[in-house]
């Protein structure tokens, strides 16, 4: 049987006193687009460093592809990325730059045609020997969507890849990850704010507060379910503490 994209066993995060994480266990389908929600101090930039082998659990299990990140990290790495409009790239080298750097780290073989295609499939092939410190929020983003896809990765973790877009830029991006998706059967989890995003985008939510997972089903189950009209207003109850679902 195919093992699942992303498994979380019993995942435990600990720092001194505070538990970050507190035995999280989920699997997530290959080619599946998954939402991992929750205020601030819920756990997810945790629970996405554990999945990206940056954090180390204090206990539990967590596999990408099959491949345990915690010992065998390496293994998995040239086959995921990361994007977030909040990591920037170096200001003072240009986007080509910034991307042959990404791409040798990847171990990309024939990297500058790859380049060349993501220019053109994200329109910035004008932008290519421009500063990347010089360019609009719009145009990071793009760059940065370049860089999570530099190595045409299986698996795709994304916080907040629309933060501070034009609805019009926005919905750009949206579309060209659900596009790659739907050609590299690419599996995404996605941290947002952006309820609207998140139905839109995603097969399945799980929301977390305070390192445990309040609620898990795709969108408009749990809509159903907590009898709300979307999912804002779902994530508004599990925030402030209704964890039943109306009848």
């Amino acid at each position: 049987m195919t093992s699942p994209a992303i498994e979380a066993d019993n995942l435990v995060k600990t720092y001194g006193e505070v538990r970050a994480v507190a035995g999280l266990s989920f699997a997530i389908a290959r080619g599946s687009t998954t939402a991992l929600l929750g205020g601030n101090g819920a756990g997810k930039s945790t629970t996405i460093g554990m999945i990206m082998g940056l954090v180390l659990p204090t206990s539990g299990a967590v596999r990408v592809l099959g491949v345990d990140m915690v010992s065998r990290r390496y293994d998995v790495l040239r086959r995921m990325n990361f994007e977030s409009p909040y990591v920037d790239m170096p200001h003072r080298l240009t986007v080509r730059q910034n991307l042959t750097v990404f791409g040798r780290l990847y171990g990309v073989e024939g990297l500058k045609a790859r380049i060349t295609e993501l220019a053109e499939a994200l329109e910035l092939t004008d932008l290519l020997d421009r500063a990347s410190g010089k360019l609009s929020a719009g145009q990071k983003t793009r760059v940065a969507l370049a860089k999570a896809l530099i190595n045409d990765p299986e698996v795709m973790l994304l916080d907040e890849p629309t933060a501070s877009l034009d609805p019009d830029t926005a919905d750009w991006v949206r579309s060209h990850l659900e596009r790659y998706r739907a050609r590299r059967g690419a599996t995404i989890l996605l941290a947002s704010h952006n309820m609207a995003e998140v139905e839109r985008l995603c097969d399945r939510v799980i929301i977390l507060k305070k390192g445990q997972i309040e609620g898990d089903g795709a969108p408009g189950e749990l809509i159903a379910r907590y009898g709300r009209t979307n999912l804002e207003e779902v994530f508004l109850d599990v925030a402030r503490g209704r964890r039943e679902a109306v009848s």
